[in-house]
């Protein structure tokens, strides 16, 4: 008996018997069909190897999408771990994302230039192979059995921690994996990638939303080196490396502490960024840049602590006070509003101002009205001889915007979660995702803004930090990561019911799944111990600096 699959934007057709993706994709005209990556059947992202077998309404996801070029990456990434398997017989760590690449290590010692060629060279032998990576779908006992005979022993405690029965596990040639959402059907669909030796260990390039077709410019700034470095020694002493050593410390009743040496470490940082600007004995201005999500206010209010405890007199000036009236705002490629466009910044007279304040004469800020669309004046600000500026917005390290002070009175920070708690070896969890739960769980409680519009907004949001802001974290003094190990774990009680109520016809229904899937691996922290300075607060609520 046959039944229909209607295809978005391609009308429908018949089929008699299962299909699946690639079988549909090839009746249809579909514009660039080789940048197909995935589809989504009834609004759930699959592989293209998934079949249907009944009615459903498909839409197909390429690497133009932000979802399709997480499926690129997640492939590229299991291709990776089997060629260093193959080529060295070593398992690989994947760290952390840099530069629009990742991180990754061998996991029994350090890497060589010799290893990362051979590396490299198993990996276009594997995309030459077009080798079918297979979705199967297994108990959770035969999961964690297999993962256990492939050695990755912290993947099967990790399953064994969430209790997920069943799962789709993804099989190429005799190796399996499980990477919480889907990856491409073959090995072939992965072409455009380099891999780089960066002493330990090796960088994986691959493609982004914004350069689908080419690999972006890799750089590495030194201070985002020491950040991971820094982050890697946080996670020596509170023993946590994956989401399965935090599942034991949550277990054996360390949340707490948990809780409290993470808070101390973030002190700890802000104290020595403070101690430099007041050793510099110039700095005036102090630009505070990061993208949304990133935690710059409860930032911001807590250097200024950190400043008042080593005599300087801070205040807080915010480039959202600066935005031009509504109808001056640029618009976007779709028509929108753009709000992370520099030109959505009155930036002549943001430099006036600085000027006018540095040289000691007193200002008339402005005072946007976000309702309204319109700037009216504000305070009144002068500086004195123990006072120093704190400039908090996302264009605060643009050079248009600070290029123009007078050397050495700038101090710049940027501010963001760059690292976080991997799920198993071979998974990192996102700081993207990471920043978009923040997001979400601040918008609809201070906003009142659901979930759904938070997820349709979120792309537009991501590539005006790409284009405006991720740009200029080089230019900074220092770096400030806002990620707290424990994070996840207390955002998870506060966003997993948001995410439910996304409706299942919904556009990001799938992206809403995906979360929740991501979640369901997080073990759970009650908030209730989350100091009230914590950047943590300024997202779930009960923040002493206010809402």
């Amino acid at each position: 008996m046959s039944f229909p699959v209607s295809v978005e934007g391609n009308g429908s057709l018949e089929s008699d018997s299962p299909v699946d993706g690639i079988g549909v994709l090839k009746t249809l005209p579909f514009p660039e069909p080789h940048k197909v990556v995935a589809w989504r059947v009834n609004n759930f992202l699959r592989s293209l190897a998934w079949k249907v077998d009944g009615a459903a309404s498909v839409s197909f996801v390429d690497t133009s999408s932000f979802e399709g070029s997480d499926v690129y990456r997640r492939t590229l990434s299991f291709l990776l771990v089997l060629a260093c398997r193959k080529a060295l017989d070593e398992d690989v760590v994947i760290r952390h994302s840099i530069s629009n690449a990742l991180y990754c290590e061998l996991a029994g010692r350090a890497a060589t230039e010799a290893d990362v060629d051979r590396v490299q060279d198993f990996l276009r032998h594997f995309v030459e192979m077009d080798i079918p990576i297979v979705p199967e779908i297994h108990t959770l006992d035969r999961a964690v059995d297999l993962f256990q005979r492939q050695g990755n022993e912290d993947k099967a405690r990790l399953l064994k921690w969430a209790g997920h029965d069943p799962l789709v596990l993804y099989r190429c040639a005799d190796r399996y994996a499980y990477f919480y959402a889907p990856l491409a059907p073959s090995t072939g669909y992965v072409k455009t990638f380099d891999v780089m030796f960066h002493d330990p260990g090796m960088v994986l390039r691959c493609p982004s939303v914004i350069s689908p077709d080419e690999l972006p410019p890799f750089q590495a700034p030194r201070s985002l080196v020491d950040v991971f470095r820094e982050y890697g020694e946080w996670l020596d002493i509170l023993g946590v490396s994956t989401m399965e050593n935090l599942h034991e410390q949550v277990a054996a009743g360390k949340g707490l502490e948990l809780i409290l040496i993470s808070e101390a470490l973030h002190a700890q940082r802000l104290n020595r960024i403070a101690e430099e600007i007041v050793a510099r004995g110039t700095v005036r201005v102090i630009p505070m840049a990061g993208p949304s999500g990133s935690g710059k206010t409860t930032t911001s209010r807590r250097l200024r602590t950190q400043l008042q405890v080593a005599g300087l007199h801070p205040v807080t000036l915010e480039l959202d006070d600066y935005f031009v009236d509504r109808e001056r705002t640029p618009r976007d490629s779709q028509g929108n509003y753009d709000f992370e466009a520099l030109e959505a910044l009155d930036l002549e007279r943001l430099g006036e101002d600085l000027h006018a304040l540095l040289a000691g004469r007193e200002v008339r800020l402005p005072k946007f009205d976000f309702c309204a669309g319109k700037s009216h004046p504000g305070r009144s600000l002068r500086l004195k001889e123990r006072d120093v500026l704190i400039m908090e917005g996302i264009h605060g390290l643009n050079q248009r915007v600070v290029g123009s002070l007078p050397p050495g009175t700038a101090f710049g920070v940027f501010v963001s979660p760059l690292t976080g708690v991997s799920l198993d070896r071979h998974n990192r969890t996102s700081t993207t995702d990471n920043r978009l739960l923040r997001r979400m769980v601040r918008d609809a409680r201070t906003r009142g803004k659901s979930p759904e519009v938070t997820l349709q907004q979120w792309p537009s949001v991501i590539r005006g930090a790409q284009k405006y802001i991720f740009p200029y974290q080089e230019h900074a003094d220092a770096m400030f990561n806002t990620a707290l190990i424990y994070e996840l774990s207390v955002l998870k009680g506060h966003a997993e019911p948001l995410l439910r109520t996304v409706p299942e016809a919904s556009p990001v229904f799938g992206e809403a799944q995906r979360l929740l899937s991501m979640l369901h691996f997080v073990p759970f922290i009650p908030e209730g111990n989350v100091p009230n300075a914590s950047i943590l607060r300024e997202f779930i609520g009960g923040s002493c600096f206010g809402d």
